[in-house]
């Protein structure tokens, strides 16, 4: 018994100092990708923000992602779907880093050679962006470079150890514990110093981008928007307004970092197929054009029944078609070689959409302003477009900086490649605001309201049921145009129980929404929008 303790007491250091090696040797990991992660950010401030491992590593994740994941993220993580996503790269990378770490403990090279793999891969991702350029590659290989050299340096630091007693069993029960700590905290201080450098760096270059917007002033439109009429905004508690303010407006794009565009340096090319004069604006060329305001109404592909992926706002720009007539476009109906205007922007993104649609007296434009103020650089700072009756993917392209005029049979843009429809007008779409699912109204006289939509065909009816019974036509707010979506309320005599409440719209050709469910691939979703309630006495 005392000989088995005493073997016991022999052992337990050796095994305690393993322990702490494989610990320390975790945390070098950690340590080796933050470096590595904080020099790439002053790099990528020298090259551009974008070009930084994690943002081009998770761009190029959206852009190979199956259509159903993202319409999965939209739906659940909504406008966080891309913060949700850098945050799971970040503790993958840091799981792989621990990992790493300890490989090195006992293969210092070869956990070296690793980190510089991850390097090679934020290198291809970045370079293989839309957008991507050679020097995109410069912020992964110098961090990668970087956090492999901390690592072989920390590894080292566990590997040796200072001249130490060996224990009963042979094993060397010590190892530079001061030297990894004094290592770690200069590596770590000084790359920490880097990443402030650097994002301070992208700070004082984006200070120019928003004083840009900060002193555009938007010109008196030439054709403003008709005063929203009175009654337009049946103002009930719980109904969204009819004007969506501009911090409340949906957002869904792939940009993980929102492009900041400097107002001056911005240009738009306009060129391709039947394009007899290839033209190139600026902001400014833009401001002394004809100018027009117009509400308009943006619905999000990706929105499901009931969703919350529309609004409403009040934008100012130019007529895009104008533009493409001075360039000597042509609408297919006229003879024009090009069926579709391939927008293109800063982030790569590409959009199709119809030259027909642009071309046909509706008010599709290129807009700067958005609800009286330059556009929020997360809806498109400085210029994006905005074409009535079409989902957003086909048609609301922000941060624009091309139009190519090509056919649909030669080109498929970003979403088109990724399962979605070519060519995708809004459905006709109604939405219970309030009540709200599991509210629990008293009995008696319940507002039932809403807001319903079908953009460049307008609302011309909406009528609500409870518990499968007979339709009961909703009372509709003044219209202000068949661009926007029209509030709707129903006084509904509420009586004690669990009900079904649903909502259907009719559009201004007399065609009634369908009841059929369908889920948002490959063209929107389908179907009436319900919400179950329960009337109760208190």
């Amino acid at each position: 018994m005392k000989e088995a303790d005493v073997q016991r007491h022999d052992t337990s250091p050796a095994e305690g100092a393993g322990w702490a090696r494989t610990a320390l040797a975790a945390l070098g990991g950690l340590i080796a990708g933050f470096c590595a992660l904080a020099v790439a950010t002053l790099v990528s401030a020298l090259v551009r923000p974008e070009a930084g491992p994690v943002t081009a590593v998770g761009g190029a994740v959206i852009d190979r992602s199956p259509p159903a994941l993202k319409d999965f993220a939209v739906r659940h993580f909504g406008t966080g779907d891309k913060l949700v996503l850098q945050l799971g790269i970040v503790a993958l990378l840091a799981v792989f880093a621990m990992a790493i770490g300890v490989l090195a403990l006992h293969h210092r090279r070869t956990g070296s050679a690793a980190v510089l793999v991850f390097g090679a891969v934020g290198a291809a991702a970045a370079v293989g962006r839309p957008e991507g350029s050679p020097p995109d590659a410069l912020p992964s290989v110098v961090g990668a470079a970087v956090g492999a050299g901390v690592l072989f340096l920390l590894a080292g630091r566990l590997a040796t150890a200072p001249p130490a007693p060996r224990t009963a069993d042979g094993a060397q029960g010590a190892f530079d514990r001061r030297g990894f700590v004094i290592t770690a905290t200069v590596a770590t201080a000084a790359s920490a110093g880097a990443g402030l450098l650097g994002r301070r760096l992208t700070s004082s270059v984006q200070a120019g981008a928003t004083a840009s917007r900060h002193d555009l002033v938007l010109p008196v439109p030439d054709s403003a928007a008709p005063a929203i009429p009175a009654g337009a905004d049946l103002r009930i508690r719980g109904l969204s307004p009819f004007i969506t303010p501009n911090k409340d407006f949906y957002r869904v794009d792939t940009a993980l970092v929102v492009p900041r565009l400097d107002a001056g340096a911005w240009r738009l090319r306009i060129h391709g197929e039947g394009v007899a004069r290839p033209v190139t604006v600026g902001l400014h060329d833009l401001l002394r054009r004809e100018t027009i305001e117009r509400d308009i109404t943006l619905a999000c592909v990706s929105n499901e029944v009931g969703g919350p992926y529309v609004g409403n706002a009040r934008w100012i720009g130019v007529r895009l078609a104008d533009l493409l007539r001075e360039a000597g476009v042509r609408p297919p109906s006229a003879g024009g070689p090009a069926d579709q205007i391939v927008a293109r922007s800063v982030d790569g993104m590409t959009i199709g959409t119809p030259v027909e649609a642009v071309m046909d007296g509706r008010d599709a434009m290129l807009t700067f302003g958005m609800n009286g103020e330059p556009l929020p650089f997360a809806h498109g700072f400085p210029v994006r477009m905005v074409v009535p009756g079409l989902y957003g993917y086909v048609s609301a392209c922000k941060w624009v900086e091309d139009i190519e005029l090509t056919t649909f049979d030669a080109y498929d843009a970003y979403w088109v490649r990724r399962s979605w429809a070519q060519q995708a007008p809004v459905k006709t779409e109604s939405r219970i605001d309030t009540p709200r699912a599991s509210a629990s109204p008293q009995p008696g006289t319940v507002p039932v309201a809403g807001v319903a939509w079908a953009q460049h065909r307008g609302i011309s009816r909406v009528e609500v049921r409870v518990d499968g019974g007979p339709w009961h036509p909703a009372r509709l707010a003044a219209e202000d145009s068949r661009d926007t979506w029209r509030q709707w309320v129903w006084e509904w005599p509420a009586t004690p129980g669990r009900h079904t409440l649903e909502v259907r719209a009719t559009d201004g050709t007399g065609a009634t929404q369908t009841g059929k469910r369908t889920g948002t691939l490959p063209d929107g979703a389908t179907g009436w929008h319900s919400v179950v309630v329960d009337v109760s006495v208190r």
